[in-house]
């Protein structure tokens, strides 16, 4: 089911989907390929949104730096000074976070209008493209991408990334959605387990210093859950590394409502944030994002896992939410 959820200055129109089932209801916008919201039953059969959003357009368009519930890309997270070498030569990027670009550049996945279709008559599955025209942002290559979302029984959301390129480019789009499994107020509470036991240290700018480093008798070990606190923006090395199957890397629980969320990804990377620099209309710590993805500054980082994406080479990602209550 669609409707209009608003227009742009240009006049272009938003579309709102919902996707409803086994008693979830999930809604995407065609902007930014957002997921605008997900209610969900806690244990007691009582339902709530536990997905940082906006009521109206206008609450992404003015308020867009939070990347709330938005498909982004070409490349999720940090590439360092906004320069990446590819086959003997140098592309510069669009610089939007301090020295370096960060999610795509100024006007990434987040900002566009996808071209959005069902994908069979049950309101299960939507699937979502966009051309990225060569030059976009400062990235080679013209890419095709397709995303869809479908939800599954007994109430999980997965997301499949397909693309392709005319010409040797990188790519590493991910969802950018907040999860509050309470509903409301601080998510420091929340339990989180994570299958990794290295991470990418980084330095004032979020940037990689060097190989991965040991989690052991850090405040980064989450293989044992425990609450989360604050203080995180930072990309765990997860043990499986890339998977072609999804496979259950992550668990985020809320002991007051009972909600869980999992998380099973093809990808060899989590980007936890704790969402400490949020501004309002939000505050700090309202949610937490559990980024699937490649490492930052892979680019640049030939030890890293690769990024690049070459043409006849088909680009696929998934990921899957799963909603459930203990």
């Amino acid at each position: 089911m669609s409707e209009l959820f608003g227009t742009l200055s240009d006049g272009t129109p938003v579309h709102r989907w919902t996707l409803e089932r086994s008693g979830v209801r999930v809604r995407v916008l065609s902007y930014g390929g957002i997921v605008q919201s997900a209610e969900v039953p806690d244990r007691d059969g009582n339902t709530a949104d536990v997905v940082l959003g906006f009521a109206d357009l206008d609450g992404y368009v003015t308020h867009p730096e939070p990347y709330l519930g938005a498909l982004v890309g070409r490349y999720a997270n940090r590439i360092a000074g906004g320069r990446l070498a590819l086959d003997g030569r140098t592309y510069t990027l669009a610089l939007n976070n301090g020295p370096n670009s960060l999610h795509g550049g100024e006007r990434g996945f987040d900002k566009r209008v996808w071209d959005v279709e069902p994908v069979g008559d049950a309101g299960h599955c939507i699937r979502l493209r966009l051309v990225s025209p060569h030059g976009e942002e400062g990235f080679p290559g013209r890419v095709e991408i397709s995303v869809t979302y479908t939800l599954q029984e007994p109430g999980a959301l997965r997301i499949a990334y397909e693309a392709v390129t005319d010409a040797p480019t990188v790519l590493n789009p991910t969802n950018h959605s907040y999860f509050n499994l309470s509903g409301s107020g601080h998510a420091g509470g929340h339990e989180l387990r994570l299958a990794a036991s290295r991470i990418t240290p980084v330095d004032a700018d979020l940037i990689p210093t060097g190989g991965p480093e040991d989690v052991t008798g850090t405040r980064f070990d989450f293989r044992q859950a425990r609450k989360t606190g604050s203080g995180y923006d930072h990309n765990f090395v997860l043990d499986k590394g890339v998977t072609a199957t999804a496979e259950e890397v992550a668990e985020l629980y809320d002991p007051a409502s009972g909600r869980v969320l999992t998380v099973a990804t093809t990808e060899p990377g989590l980007q936890l944030y704790t969402a400490d620099h949020l501004g309002e209309p939000l505050a700090p710590g309202d949610g937490i994002a559990l980024e699937t993805q490649h490492f930052p500054d892979s680019p640049n980082r030939p030890e890293f896992p690769s990024t690049v994406l070459r043409p006849g080479e088909v680009f696929r990602s998934e990921t899957v939410y799963g909603f459930s209550v203990r």
